[in-house]
């Protein structure tokens, strides 16, 4: 298959803008043992609720941005592949790095005092269950593996779908988006109560209209190379001012707070992330360069193995730059993302040199 350019763009700026969302949260919600953010925030001033709300809030397109690369490469699946060859070879891939990865961070934090000898076997004993408390990030495996799971039962039906069926799916599923936000204002909605969590919306919900949104770009969107970045352009910036702005009202400073209530417009499946993403990979789609620099294709060969580690190097460049050396926060969060992400490139490169490396970072 011939290598499309602009993914691997999309792949390493989705990574990056993972990285960036995790040092962000060291400033208003870090449970301190992960690094990560947990059920309750607090922020100690104006600089940290405005840059957290900017950084992490721009930065919340990057899961959906990795759900769309991998619906617009992989669906429909292909017609000579039976459902079992793709699992396969889909599964193949991903899932010996992932179980690699949640025995590490289940046994090396060890090492560092960052967990006890019982967190350790209570981890390694519900890995089939679920990921290990030190690797809060993992939980993105589950919903791809769901998608992974859902392409062939779709893929009959993307195959001879017209756009204008799609668009249908599409516009339920941005309905769906906003009833977060109903359930805020209005309470329960569409059936909803405390028996019954399935609303009329329910099934095309979720990140499974992102893979029918990358399927209709990819196959449906005729527009010319300057309405899609123009339109791009704008579908970002109205929603990075709204997912930024959510975040930012609602987060005061001093005030414990409930991070679910405080992060409602960052949920990856809510209209401003969607309108985010979308604009901002139908800008990528106008990158026309026959092939990318040779640093672009090693960073998205690699981009697996760096998401799957970095939080082992996160809690350092913390340590540095929050801590030790005490930057400003405008300052301190992308020096922390930038120190972890080349931290991650270089041990993954690394990595790539020992014989069966692909099972150790994909």
């Amino acid at each position: 298959m011939k290598r499309i350019v602009f993914l691997d763009y999309v792949r390493v700026f989705a990574c990056f803008l993972v990285i960036v969302v995790h040092a962000s949260e060291n400033f208003y919600g870090a449970a301190g043992s992960t690094d990560m953010a947990g059920p309750q925030s607090y922020l100690s001033n104006e600089a940290d609720r405005l840059w957290v709300a900017v950084y992490d809030g721009f930065s919340r397109m990057a899961v959906p941005l990795f759900m769309i690369v991998s619906a617009y490469l992989l669906v429909p699946m292909k017609e000579e592949q039976t459902t079992w060859q793709f699992y396969r070879r889909r599964f193949t891939r991903i899932l010996p790095p992932f179980f690699i990865f949640m025995i590490l961070y289940s046994t090396l934090p060890l090492l560092w005092g960052q967990i006890d000898g019982e967190t350790s076997l209570q981890d390694l004993s519900r890995i089939l269950l679920n990921f290990p408390s030190q690797a809060g990030h993992l939980w993105f495996m589950y919903p791809l593996i769901s998608l992974y799971l859902f392409i062939p039962m779709i893929s009959p039906w993307l195959s001879k779908a017209t756009a204008r069926e799609e668009r249908f799916f599409i516009g339920l599923f941005l309905l769906s988006t906003c009833i977060p936000y109903l359930n805020r204002w209005f309470g329960e909605v569409w059936g909803q109560c405390f028996w019954n969590e399935y609303h009329t919306l329910w099934y095309f919900s979720g990140y499974l209209g992102y893979l029918v949104l990358a399927h209709y770009i990819r196959v449906h969107l005729t527009w010319s190379r300057y309405v899609r970045f123009l339109v791009g352009i704008i579908l970002m910036l109205v929603g990075a001012a709204l997912t930024i702005y959510s975040f930012y009202i609602q987060a005061i400073p001093g005030e414990t707070l409930s991070t679910p209530v405080i992060e409602i417009g960052w949920a990856f499946c809510t209209i401003n992330c969607v309108i985010l993403t979308g604009g901002t990979f139908l800008m990528f789609t106008c990158i026309n360069r026959p092939n990318p620099p040779r640093l672009i294709t090693e960073m998205s060969k690699l981009s697996y193995g760096i998401y799957l580690m970095h939080i082992f190097w996160l809690g350092l460049w913390v340590t540095v730059f929050k801590h030790t050396l005490e930057l400003p926060t405008v300052a301190a969060i992308p020096c922390i993302a930038v120190s972890t992400f080349v931290s991650c490139l270089v041990t993954a490169k690394i990595i790539s040199f020992i014989p069966g490396s692909k099972w150790i970072i994909g």
